[in-house]
């Protein structure tokens, strides 16, 4: 056996002197080839590790275990040696703890990507784009979220929107570490789509557990709420459940913990609707359906009104949103929901009353 570097010497000695021996050349050659392409090789199946590593914990934490069987599927995959498949992972996690990229570890606890250091290039169009989100994303309160869009972005106070300004004045910072467990504890139950209940602090202060079928989190007005169905709760307008009346609004903050999931599959795949008909009038009498739940019925041919018709999935949001149109909506249908908005205009005009002639 020759080693190459006795090969090369010998080739570079044969060249010095202008004498290449044609088989000599041809075998340097030929190993300089198995040696390079053992090397390329060498290095994808360390390149492509580290890489099927990152691209395993960007999706969700991994225990040690459940890491080595998809890295040994991996591996045998792509016809490569497995060997110690425990070492490679550690040394492995450690190279890409060198090159910036923060991986969380503990006995008995998963690993997790905690933050990325693959460079992003960016367009001034990007950056701006990116600016715009975490300023939103922070004024609707998500302080931890908005921080870590800045950093995919290496951005900075002078990328920040200079001419955008909003009025969101969310309740509570929903990066906080207790409002974080509550929404990923909400989100592993949406996932499994069981029965779960929820402890919950009202207005008053008073603690009431709730059992939550269908559900799903909602930002309203720069408030993030949970929205469920609750099968058991009482209802007076409609006949029969699942009905729009049983549909609770909780807001995230509020909620003290959730509940571990039932046994009890959820009974519904949606929360339960009703359709309301109205049009819109006078100031909004050519008012253009924005919400994916609208559908125009008709439009008068002297433009006094669009009529049209929507599918609600909450009472009390469905009536906030015509009290705040005034005099510009003229709700036609369901008759119930006609009563409650007469009923609660009076109420405001005898307030009014009693307020501008009261001493």
């Amino acid at each position: 056996m020759t080693y190459p570097w006795v090969k090369l010497g010998i080739q570079r000695l044969y060249r010095d002197f202008h004498v290449v021996p044609a088989k000599l050349d041809n075998d340097i050659l030929d190993h300089q080839r198995k040696y390079m392409s053992s090397k390329n090789d060498n290095n994808y199946n360390q390149v492509g590790f580290a890489l099927e590593i990152l691209r395993l914990l960007a999706e969700k934490p991994h225990s040690r275990d459940e890491l080595g069987r998809q890295l040994t599927e991996f591996l045998a995959k792509h016809g490569k040696p497995v060997g110690d498949i425990d070492q490679k992972i550690v040394r492995t996690i450690k190279k890409l703890r060198e090159c910036g990229f923060e991986i969380d570890s503990a006995p008995n606890r998963p690993y997790k990507l905690s933050s990325s250091s693959f460079p992003v290039i960016l367009s001034a169009e990007q950056r701006q784009s990116l600016a715009l989100a975490a300023y939103l994303l922070s004024e609707i309160g998500f302080s931890t979220q908005a921080s870590h869009v800045l950093k995919i972005g290496k951005l900075t106070d002078q990328d920040w929107p200079q001419y955008i300004q909003t009025r969101f004045s969310p309740p509570a910072d929903y990066s906080a570490e207790s409002i974080q467990k509550v929404i990923s504890a909400l989100e592993e139950r949406f996932r499994q789509k069981r029965r779960y209940t929820i402890r919950y602090r009202n207005t008053k202060g008073d603690e009431q557990i709730f059992d939550c079928d269908c559900s799903e989190l909602r930002l309203h007005d720069g408030v993030l709420y949970l929205f469920a169905w609750v099968p058991d709760s009482p209802f007076k307008i409609f006949p029969k459940s699942p009905n729009v009346e049983q549909n609770y609004t909780f807001r995230v903050d509020r909620i003290i913990s959730v509940g571990a999931p039932s046994l009890t599959p959820w009974k519904e795949k949606n929360l339960p609707t009703f359709e309301v008909r109205y049009r819109m009038i006078k100031q909004l009498s050519d008012y253009q359906p924005r919400r994916s739940n609208e559908r125009v019925l008709q439009r008068d041919p002297d433009g006094r009104f669009v009529e049209i018709v929507a599918t609600e999935d909450s009472i009390f949001w469905c009536r906030q949103r015509f009290l705040q149109y005034g005099a510009n909506v003229l709700l036609l249908e369901p008759n119930w929901l006609v009563d409650q908005i007469i009923a609660e205009l009076l109420d405001a005009t005898r307030e009014y009353h009693l307020g501008r002639f009261s001493p």
